[in-house]
C-alpha cells in the first residue's frame, strides 16, 4: 500500500497484524487467556490486540508467535517488520490536543481506505468543507473554544482533505441529504461558498455527490448519518464507523457491514443522479 505521509497506514497494518494473530492463535487452539499468560498480560490485552486498537510491543509479538508455532524466520521477520509499521505515529497525532482518540482510529483508517462511501444529514461531510464553513461547524460544536483551537481544528480538517488529491485517491462516495445544504453555517456568504465548493467537485473523477432531495419525502436511512470505508487488503475487512458525541462505533461483522452496505445501495438508488445533484446545488445557489 502506498501512503502519502509516514505512518499514515499504522491503524490499518495494527488491525492486519491483529487479525494475523487471531488466525494464528486459533489455528493453534490457544484460548486468549493462555496467550494472556505467555505475555503477562490479561486475556482483553490479546482482545484489544487482535483488534488492532492498541500498539505492539515487538517482545510480545515475538513471544506469541513463538507460542503459536512459527519458526520460520522469515514469516516471523514479516510479522515483526509489520508490528514496528504499525507503531509508527501518523501525521494526525500532532493534533493530539483537539483530536479524540476513538477518532484518531478513524483518521487512520480513511487515509488508508480505497473507498469511502458515507450519508450525511445535518453537515456537509468533512472531506468536502470549505475552511470557512468548516470553521462555522467547529464553532457550532465547540462554543467554549478559544480561537486558536477552533483554527486547529478547521486545519485539521483540511488536512484530512489532501487524500483527495494525493497519488491514490480513495472513490469518495457521499449521499448528502438536502437538508444540509439549506442550513445557513455561516451566513449567506460561507454557504455560497460551501455551495461553489460542492459544485467544483462534484466534476472530481473520484467524487460521486448525490442528494437526496426533500421532495422523495423519507428517506431509508433512518439510523442517521454513517460512513463505511472499504480498503486494498482482501485481508481487510470493510469498516462502517458510527460517530456519536463522546465516542464512536466500528463496526467490522460482516452481516452488520452487509446491512449498511445494501442501505447505502438503497440511499443511491432514492437519491438525484450526479447531473440532478449539479442542477439542484445551482438551484439553491441562486436562492441563497
Amino acid at each position: 500500500m502506498t501512503t502519502d505521509q509516514p505512518g499514515s497506514g499504522s491503524v490499518v497494518r495494527r488491525i492486519l497484524l491483529g487479525s494475523q494473530l487471531r488466525r494464528l492463535r486459533e489455528s493453534k487452539g490457544v484460548s486468549r487467556e493462555d496467550a494472556g499468560y505467555s505475555i503477562r498480560a490479561s486475556e482483553s490485552k490479546i482482545s484489544r490486540m487482535e483488534l488492532g486498537r492498541v500498539s505492539f510491543k515487538e517482545r510480545d509479538v515475538a513471544d506469541l508467535l513463538t507460542l503459536y508455532g512459527v519458526t520460520d524466520q522469515s514469516d516471523r521477520d514479516a510479522l515483526l517488520a509489520l508490528a514496528r509499521e504499525a507503531n509508527v505515529a501518523g501525521w494526525w497525532h500532532s493534533y493530539g490536543d483537539v483530536l479524540p482518540g476513538w477518532f484518531q482510529t478513524y483518521v487512520g483508517l480513511e487515509e488508508s481506505a480505497s473507498h469511502i462511501l458515507t450519508f450525511e444529514v445535518q453537515f456537509i461531510h468533512g472531506l468536502l468543507q470549505t475552511d470557512d464553513y468548516a470553521r462555522a461547524v467547529v464553532r457550532l460544536g465547540q462554543p467554549n473554544a478559544s480561537d486558536d483551537e477552533v483554527e486547529r481544528r478547521v486545519d485539521l480538517r483540511m488536512r484530512r482533505q489532501k487524500i483527495l488529491t494525493g497519488e491514490r485517491p480513495p472513490h469518495l462516495v457521499v449521499v448528502q441529504d438536502e437538508a444540509a445544504l439549506r442550513r445557513p453555517f455561516g451566513g449567506p456568504e460561507v454557504m455560497r461558498g460551501q455551495l461553489r465548493r460542492l459544485l467544483e467537485l462534484s466534476e472530481h473523477p473520484d467524487v460521486s455527490l448525490q442528494v437526496v432531495p426533500f421532495e422523495f419525502g423519507g428517506h431509508a436511512a433512518e439510523c442517521g448519518a454513517f460512513t463505511m470505508l472499504r480498503f486494498p487488503e482482501s485481508d481487510l475487512p470493510d469498516v462502517v464507523y458510527l460517530e456519536q458525541l463522546t465516542s464512536a462505533l466500528y463496526l467490522d461483522k460482516r452481516d452488520e457491514v452487509a446491512q449498511y452496505a445494501r442501505l447505502m445501495d438503497r440511499l443511491r438508488t432514492e437519491g438525484l443522479t450526479q447531473a440532478g445533484t449539479r442542477d439542484l446545488l445551482r438551484t439553491i445557489l441562486r436562492e441563497t
